[in-house]
């Protein structure tokens, strides 16, 4: 994967839904040092907060079972959700199936790009 194609991922990241603020701040303070004498410490952060942030499936799936994951996103919601981690596990998924972690997991799986 090229750098440009990583810097597209990572914004996918912070767009998606379900990203929360706090990784967005680091997001946006690595787009921001792009092409700066910054950058490398910048990917520094964000591959950490990545690597924080980015759920695995089972972790995902106690949440979305949780009382606070239904609290948070509404029974309903949690419960849609659940079938689809559910199914992605089946499928031999190891990461959330949420845009924010798919997306992350590519950045991480391409770090060595953003440290060059």
């Amino acid at each position: 994967m090229t750098k440009d194609e990583i810097l597209a991922k990572v914004k996918a990241v912070a767009e998606a839904p379900s990203c929360y603020g706090g990784l967005k701040d680091v997001i946006k303070s690595y787009c921001d040092a792009v092409g700066t004498a910054g950058e490398k410490a910048a990917a520094e952060k964000l591959i950490a907060a990545l690597e924080e942030c980015v759920e695995p499936i089972d972790a995902t799936i106690g949440f979305l079972k949780s009382d606070k994951g239904k609290e948070i996103l509404g029974a309903d919601r949690a419960a849609m959700v659940l079938k689809t981690a559910e199914a992605a596990k089946a499928q031999g998924e190891k990461i959330c199936p949420c845009p924010a972690c798919q997306n992350g997991k590519e950045v991480l799986e391409n770090k060595a790009v953003l440290m060059a």
